[in-house]
């Protein structure tokens, strides 16, 4: 226990005067007021304003209206507009406007921002006239000065995110104690990090990055909140780490606003991968890296009221005094950090309040509670971060009698998984890093037992499109059902399915996936 309890106090010591240094250098946030006075004047970069929309017609509007008025040459950047599935007419919208170029996806149901995304930096990869990207959701709004603000911010940064201004005129109790959090976290944490030349995490909301980085990595990963997280230290991995800006703004409304943290879990399985991989030529990736570490408010005042009540009874390796100095140099420092963070003395309050919340946070994820909330609400309440399909389909016994079954599409901290369930019962998958995969070890599992899965992605007339996305959930079908009239190949998705179904091998699925991708990338 004595040694336990040494242990947590170098913790908490050092993450003390860790948060005190970072207080004290954001006082000085001189070099980007600086930046922004002089970026007008910087060497224009060829941009590539890259807006995901999914149903947002109305902001979706707003938002080109705004990149119109750009005080940023209109030579010097393109605006292309991916729209997911729309429904609300976006498409109709803006088809005639020659100031942008719009990727409609159509036919294969909702891909979602990481694969729509993907698809598109497949696209760009080869064209020599984009010098960088900037990704924004179709939800936000920019001020005119937006692009000369990125490009001068591009100088000195390979990677970037911005600040999220958050109107909280509409906001109830609970989601305005998170809002003063995530304003003082973005201009107190995010910012002394980046002063101090520190990585920090990417925001597919508002990200800029150089082309050449994403051609180096071959994508990006904007699947969840973990899933940027992870991105993010791969960028500090290669020396390319995202640098916080906040001079780089968009604003957003409550009701478009997700307020999002990675989950513990993630940030430990993380920490596992990433510890391994530091080295002593890159002292960024290393503190990224640690600071997957840092506690939250409760776990700090846990161990501290642990400790001081040890150190003040009982023998400590370190006297009493010291034990309650490094804690006021904790709080000094929580007091030094509010005074450049831009919080109104509302938002100082709501933010006090932030650790009540933490900790009902807490309570409501533990497992027995979700558990219990479930069966109130006859609802499966799934862990944050966490995205579930639900499929009705059927698989055929060797005699080709048809058994109805369920297949339920997982995706956790960006790896994924299946769970295939058959009255009462069920197999479910290793994680892996695509969805094909893990359909793959189904798909194996089920032919040593004699049994074909009836799907798309089991089907001999299937055939996978490589599109630059890391799931590849998308092919086409080759069969001529439902009509040999309609010529081409058709799109659909792995889990599709119709009359016209016969098997696939098993054995040479990955091998045809990989030739398939070989005979793209020589045809292009």
């Amino acid at each position: 226990m004595e040694l336990i309890l040494d242990i947590l106090y170098i913790y908490v010591a050092i993450y003390s005067f860790y948060f005190m240094a970072l207080a004290i250098r954001n006082l000085n946030d001189k070099p980007f007021k600086i930046e922004k006075r002089y970026s007008q004047y910087e060497e224009k970069d060829n941009i590539a304003v890259v807006i995901y929309a999914r149903n947002n017609k109305i902001t979706l509007e707003n938002l080109i209206n705004e990149l119109k008025m750009q005080d940023y040459p209109i030579n010097n950047f393109r605006v292309f507009l991916i729209l997911d599935n729309c429904s609300d007419g976006s498409d109709r919208l803006f088809a005639n406007d020659p100031f942008i170029n719009i990727i409609n996806i159509t036919d294969v149901g909702t891909v979602g921002k990481d694969q729509a995304v993907s698809m598109l930096i497949e696209r760009l990869s080869k064209d020599q006239t984009i010098d960088s990207y900037v990704f924004l959701d179709a939800d936000r709004s920019i001020p005119n000065n937006f692009l000369t603000t990125v490009n001068s911010a591009l100088v000195n940064n390979s990677a970037l995110s911005g600040e999220t201004l958050i109107l909280t005129d509409n906001l109830g109790p609970v989601d305005k104690i998170k809002a003063a959090y995530q304003k003082y976290h973005m201009n107190f944490m995010r910012k002394a990090r980046s002063l101090f030349g520190l990585a920090a995490s990417a925001d597919s909301g508002v990200f800029v990055i150089k082309k050449d980085i994403v051609d180096e990595i071959g994508s990006v990963d904007f699947k969840d909140i973990n899933s940027e997280l992870k991105y993010s230290m791969l960028l500090s991995k290669i020396k390319c780490p995202c640098t916080y800006n906040p001079n780089i703004q968009t604003y957003v409304d409550t009701a478009n606003y997700e307020f999002r943290k990675p989950r513990l879990s993630a940030r430990l399985d993380l920490f596992k991968n990433c510890f391994t991989q530091i080295g002593a030529n890159n002292l960024v990736f290393a503190e990224h890296t640690f600071s997957l570490l840092n506690p939250n408010i409760w776990m700090i005042l846990i161990i501290y009221a642990a400790v001081i009540k040890h150190a003040y009874r009982y023998y400590f390796f370190v006297d009493f005094k010291i034990v309650l100095l490094t804690f006021l140099i904790l709080v000094a420092g929580f007091g030094i950090s509010l005074i450049n963070s831009k919080l109104r003395f509302k938002e100082i309050v709501l933010l006090c309040l932030y650790p009540i919340y933490s900790l009902c946070h807490i309570i409501k994820n533990l497992p027995p509670i979700r558990v219990i909330r479930a069966k109130i609400t006859n609802c499966e309440d799934l862990p944050e971060g966490t995205e579930k399909l639900e499929i009705e389909a059927f698989v055929m016994n060797s005699n080709g009698r048809e058994l109805p079954c369920k297949l339920e599409f997982i995706s956790e901290s960006g790896l994924a998984k299946i769970k295939f369930l058959y009255k009462n019962k069920k197999f479910v998958t290793a994680r892996h890093l695509r969805m094909i995969d893990a359909l793959q070890e189904i798909r194996q599992k089920l032919y040593d037992y004699g049994f074909v899965l009836k799907i798309c992605s089991c089907c001999k007339y299937f055939t996978s499109n490589v599109d630059g996305s890391t799931n590849m959930l998308k092919g086409f079908c080759n069969s001529d059902y439902p009509s040999p009239s309609i010529n081409g190949k058709k799109p659909t998705l792995i889990w599709n399915s119709c009359t016209d179904f016969e098997p696939a091998k098993v054995t040479n699925l990955l091998e045809e996936m990989a030739n398939e991708q070989d005979a793209q990338a020589q045809s292009h």
